[in-house]
């Protein structure tokens, strides 16, 4: 269910974003493609442990506008620190960057180190090409801002009415499975949940902007040199059967990030929070956040896995 947002007057213009305060520690969740503020994603566990939320809409999405000559991940990460900044949120105690989500909050880690203690990235692109060129140039068309409206008011018809088809349509794109043992994997609450989170999705010019500003030539080279300023405890969790973003930009991550650990999903596609093991991996982004900060603390070197 889509839940209501504020928004907040930068530097750069109006972002969008989601407040859900609970206590004083909080967590900042960066999602990724044809997401925004109002729809939350992966964030049930920090909010029952107590965790205040905020999610922005990054640039394109949701009511934030799009930025002239697009947003590349630093940028990004500068406007979610004002927004911090606006907001009083000195100290965050994790930022979450989920799928193309991932780069802005590891350079958000790197360029405000004093704001973010802890990263965690879940399915997210790294130092590693993508995205590659079919969904480059296809996702380039459908998802296109003048041609988007169109093609997500189909996809959200067919969610109502054809179901099936509609899985069956989608799913290819996010696993390296067959299909057909993808929706077997999935129960009947995966399944809802799925068919939820389509039936909300829009690109708006945010999606064009992921495709152009992280398959730009050096962009690569700038995700890794932002990882190896991040000093943060890193935790990098990922699904070897994802389709969307391969299990190669997880291993690029723990390689580039000083001091990550890893958690390998054994959810079937990109959405690594519907796998069977999703509690247990809830679990341990509860303790990762629990560690008392500091070099007693043992994260395991880079490529670690847990």
């Amino acid at each position: 269910m889509e839940r209501a947002t504020q928004m907040a007057g930068l530097s750069s213009g109006p972002m969008e974003y989601r407040l859900e305060s609970r206590g004083p520690r909080a967590v900042l969740m960066l999602h990724g493609g044809h997401m925004r503020a109002g729809l939350p994603l992966g964030e049930e566990a920090f909010a029952e442990a107590g965790y205040t939320i905020l999610a922005p809409s990054r640039p394109g999405y949701g009511r934030t506008p799009a930025l002239l000559g697009g947003c590349p991940p630093e940028r990004c990460a500068d406007m979610v620190a004002e927004l911090c900044d606006v907001l009083g949120l000195r100290r965050l105690a994790a930022v979450v960057g989920q799928s193309a989500g991932g780069p802005p909050a590891v350079s958000l880690a790197a360029r405000h180190p004093i704001l973010v203690q802890r990263l965690i990235l879940q399915s997210a692109v790294g130092p590693v090409p993508w995205p590659d060129r079919r969904t480059r140039w296809g996702g380039g068309v459908v998802f296109h801002p003048r041609i988007e409206a169109v093609t997500w008011s189909l996809l959200h018809a067919m969610t109502r009415q054809a179901p099936r088809l509609a899985l069956r349509l989608l799913l290819p794109e996010l696993t390296c499975r067959p299909v057909t043992e993808l929706l077997a994997d999935l129960d009947t609450s995966g399944r809802a949940s799925l068919l939820d989170l389509f039936s909300r999705m829009r690109s708006s010019a945010g999606f064009l902007n992921d495709l152009r500003v992280l398959a730009a030539p050096d962009r690569c080279a700038r995700t890794a040199a932002d990882a190896s300023l991040a000093v943060q405890p890193a935790l990098v969790i990922a699904a070897p059967s994802d389709g969307s973003v391969s299990y190669a930009h997880a291993e690029a991550l723990t390689a580039s990030l000083p001091n990550a650990r890893s958690i390998d999903s054994r959810a079937l596609s990109h959405m690594i929070w519907l796998g069977a093991d999703y509690p247990d991996i809830a679990a341990a982004m509860l303790r990762f956040l629990a560690l008392r900060p500091g070099p007693d603390v043992e994260l395991g070197g880079a490529g670690g896995r847990a």
